[in-house]
Formats: structure tokens, C-alpha cells, sequence
């Protein structure tokens, strides 16, 4: 399993890549890859754990799956790299930050390494997915990967903003202590739900609010 993530996360990754599961789930993908195109490729399946280090996370949005169109997915959720198409969720949460955040200009990327350079893990539930077949990768053990994950920035970190967008991400809020952290919950971005709760949720503004609050810097949520 490619190991290219920031040193901040060698502590609580090491052990989990030891475990016998995750060992499976190695041999599972490296099968998958040999067989059919599986996105992301290898060496970014790890990118929103180089990108933001464990100390840094200030926020985690979460997604469930990979995107499984070429060229679509880069290892962070929701986001998609410069000069693709953005997908509808993706639209619809740039529209959100239009009306949430004061001067937010639409942007003309769809690439959201900035925010995960600013403490914002981008993670999705389960790291691979084979091309153009969605939830393919779901229930080989990713998810109670990045369940430890979860778990891990709730025991350790103190004051994180958790975003859950959907009631699949809703469900994690069970490894999450809301007196220690910030949980937001709204519908999902996409189409189908957006104006379930999703559209006027504010979450983005929230968020930074609270970071204030914590005497943190607040995210640039701005893109390109």
C-alpha cells in the first residue's frame, strides 16, 4: 500500500497499516489495479494525508466515495483537480459559499488542495473505487479504516469542526465528542438532496466563527 503521507501521521498510521485487515484490503486494491483502471491513482490514494498534517486539521469534511470518472478523482473529497468539469455536489457547494461568505467569487477550479493545506482534511470514507463503478470499493475495509481515522482526530485533536453533509457522514458523529469539537450536520450537496438542508446551511461561515472563537486562523475558503 503506498505510504506517501505527511510525518505527523506515522504514529497513528503505521499501526493500521500493520493490522491484518488493512493488509486484505492492500492485496484487494493492488488486485483491482491489476484487473481494471481504479481511481485515484496509487500514489494520491493517500493525498489528503500529505496534504494536511495531523496536527494541522482544523476542519474534516467528509465524503464517501472516490469519484470513479477519468481523470475526476485526486485523493480528496469533493474536490477534483484544475481543468476538470466540477461534478454537481462540488457546484452546489460553491454556490452555498457564494451566499455564505461575504466577496466568495465562483471559482474556476475545482481543485481544493488550498484548503487542505490550511487544515481542512478532505476524506473520504473509502479511498479507491474502480473506474466508472460507484461504491465498487465500499465494505473491503476502507471504512473501518478511516473510521480509526475519525476516531483518532476526535480523541486527540480538541476543538475540529466536523462537517457532515448526509446521513451516511451524519452516522460518524457517534466517535465524535460534540462538548470537545464543533459538529455540523446538514443534507447532502448533492442534486438529489441539496435543498433538503444543504442550501442556506451556512456551515462554511460557522465554521470560521468557531475557529475564531478557539483563537484559530479561520479558513481562506477561496479558490483559485
Amino acid at each position: 500500500m503506498n505510504t506517501k503521507y505527511h510525518e505527523s501521521w506515522t504514529p497513528i498510521l503505521k499501526p493500521l497499516f500493520a493490522q491484518e485487515y488493512v493488509k486484505r484490503l492492500s492485496h484487494f486494491v493492488q488486485q483491482e489495479r491489476k484487473q481494471y483502471k481504479v481511481f485515484p491513482p496509487e500514489e494520491l490514494v493517500f493525498n489528503a494525508f500529505k496534504l494536511t498534517g495531523f496536527q494541522d486539521i482544523k476542519v474534516v469534511i467528509l465524503g464517501q466515495d472516490p469519484y470513479h470518472n477519468d481523470g475526476q478523482a485526486h485523493g480528496l473529497s469533493f474536490s477534483v483537480p484544475v481543468g476538470i468539469p466540477f461534478p454537481p455536489s462540488l457546484k452546489n457547494i460553491f454556490t452555498e459559499l457564494v451566499s455564505d461568505i461575504s466577496g466568495f467569487r465562483y471559482p474556476n477550479t475545482g481543485d481544493l488542495t488550498n484548503w487542505a493545506q490550511q487544515g481542512v482534511l478532505l476524506l473520504n470514507a473509502t479511498l479507491t473505487v474502480r473506474a466508472h463503478q460507484a461504491a465498487s470499493h465500499q465494505k473491503m475495509g476502507w471504512e473501518e479504516f478511516t473510521d480509526s481515522i475519525i476516531k483518532k482526530i476526535a480523541e486527540e485533536r480538541e476543538d475540529v469542526v466536523f462537517l457532515l453533509w448526509g446521513s451516511y457522514a451524519q452516522k460518524k458523529s457517534v466517535f465524535i465528542d460534540s462538548s470537545k469539537h464543533l459538529i455540523l450536520k446538514s443534507a447532502h450537496p448533492s442534486p438529489l438532496s441539496v435543498y433538503r438542508g444543504f442550501a442556506g446551511c451556512k456551515h462554511f461561515s460557522k465554521a470560521n466563527t468557531y475557529l475564531i472563537k478557539q483563537g484559530k486562523e479561520p479558513i481562506n475558503w477561496q479558490i483559485g
